[in-house]
């Protein structure tokens, strides 16, 4: 039917998009999205907030409030919101109109970007794999690994509470039956203790079909927890002794985010892969990456028969994405922006020490890398007077993260600072602002954070059912 006319369904502008107001935007969420996220968007205050508009270290809102973000995106925005120079270069791109599908050809900008990843990363790690997601660059690593040692030694060792994604084989991975759920899994997998050289070594011996080692070099979904220098010296030893794959997942860590542009840096070792994605992209763009050493690429996919088995995807390198991930490798430089990570952790960590031992009862523990630092607060019973102490602790399991998300929601509603959480330790606030963050943000945090520390525990829950109760 050729002459057949098509009716334009009713459809939203990006103009009308813009103008929604947060009602309508709760209704749409509801209605296409996610209707039991807002459950918890509610408990939390957070879905009062459409945010208008971003720059460097702040959200705007719809009511012209500046919300200072020490979340970052789970740490994807190192360069600040909208830094002007990836604006600029991304004007320029779009002004010119270059290329952005180009998959029949070689990209200059894809190749371009891999030039540079490989000369930012040390030894032979030098062949790099594009895609759109920390997941896919997962999911490719684990891949070439399988593909390198052969089928006899594919089994995959993997760390209690590790994270690495969402997608089929990351997924098998990441330590969680909450994200597992029922779904089938790879089967040639195997849990191991995390900054345990011992079980890993008695692992490794016990079973020679283990043939990749996959590590979040800092665990980001289970309260940023590292391990000491010895232990990532021992992973390399034992993966050489025992002729083992080992991947470093910096999907989350990378980038700068410790002070390093590598976390596994820190150790003075290197792994056989590393995966990156977040911030590569400059808060931007979607943008991962898998870096291996040439030997174990080119024994995968080294050849003419077999180098499309894991070949580009349709939108693995795209031009703009490309070019905004190499502006932002650049800025991370010509900025100083690592170091700036590494002397702002710094300060943030001996700040929140002092808090803590101003309130032992309250905080646990504070420990990070650079600006990707967790803290982690007692359980619930520990913060009452000691007569009560016995009785709630009953109670601690089902209450875990609630004094978490109580400070979470004030901060935001009273101070205007936005913060973040982690999967399995619900008792941490994980904080990974923007690379940028300067000394007199930092003071503006952690002021906060004491100030409203200091009502104590029974203040701040009155304050936070208060927020609660006004939000139904």
């Amino acid at each position: 039917m050729p002459n057949q006319t098509i009716n334009k369904p009713e459809l939203l502008s990006v103009e009308q998009a813009k103008n929604l107001d947060v009602l309508a935007v709760t209704d749409l969420f509801c209605e296409h999205m996610n209707p039991g996220q807002l459950h918890f968007l509610k408990l939390l205050g957070f879905n009062k907030v459409k945010v208008e508009s971003a720059e460097g270290m702040y959200y705007t809102d719809q009511n012209g409030r500046k919300i200072l973000d020490f979340f970052g995106g789970f740490g994807s925005v190192a360069c600040g919101h909208n830094h002007p120079r990836l604006l600029a270069m991304r004007k320029r791109f779009q002004d010119e109109k270059r290329h952005e599908i180009a998959i029949a050809f070689m990209s200059q900008y894809a190749a371009a970007l891999s030039k540079n990843l490989a000369a930012i990363a040390p030894e032979d790690l030098d062949m790099v794999f594009l895609g759109t997601s920390g997941s896919e660059a997962v999911e490719a690593a684990l891949k070439l690994a399988e593909r390198f040692q052969g089928p006899e030694r594919a089994k995959i060792a993997y760390a209690e509470h590790s994270f690495h994604g969402k997608t089929r084989g990351a997924l098998s991975v990441t330590d969680s039956e909450f994200y597992q759920s029922s779904f089938r899994l790879l089967n040639n997998r195997v849990r191991i203790p995390f900054g345990d050289s011992t079980a890993l070594e008695e692992a490794l011996r016990n079973d020679s079909s283990i043939g990749v080692l996959i590590l979040e070099t800092v665990q980001g979904g289970a309260g940023i927890v590292g391990a000491p220098t010895g232990y990532w010296q021992d992973v390399r030893r034992l993966c050489d002794q025992y002729n083992v794959v080992w991947i470093a997942d910096e999907v989350q860590c990378g980038v700068g985010r410790t002070g390093l542009f590598f976390a596994f840096e820190h150790a003075g070792v290197a792994p056989d892969i590393v995966t990156l994605a977040k911030s590569l992209g400059g808060g931007k763009a979607a943008m991962g990456a898998m870096i291996a050493r040439r030997s174990v690429y080119m024994a995968a996919y080294g050849a003419p028969q077999t180098a499309l088995i894991h070949g580009p995807a349709t939108f693995g390198g795209m031009g703009e994405a490309s070019c905004t991930s190499i502006e932002t490798l650049n800025i991370l430089y010509d900025e100083n922006l690592i170091e700036n990570s590494a002397r702002q952790g710094a300060y943030l960590l001996e700040r929140l020490q002092k808090v803590q031992a101003k309130y032992p009862n309250i905080i646990k523990e504070v420990r990070g890398y650079g600006l990707m630092i967790g803290l982690e607060f007692c359980d619930f019973s520990n913060t009452l007077p000691f007569g009560l102490r016995t009785v709630v602790s009953v109670l601690d399991n089902k209450l875990k993260g609630s004094l978490c998300g109580f400070v979470g929601c004030l901060l935001l509603k009273e101070y205007d600072i936005l913060v973040a959480f982690t999967e399995y330790n619900r008792n941490v606030i994980r904080l990974e602002p923007p690379l940028v963050v300067t000394r007199e943000q930092v003071d503006t945090f952690v002021d906060a954070l004491d100030d409203l520390l200091s009502r104590g525990v029974t203040r701040i829950v009155t304050a936070f059912a208060k927020e609660v109760v006004g939000n139904k």
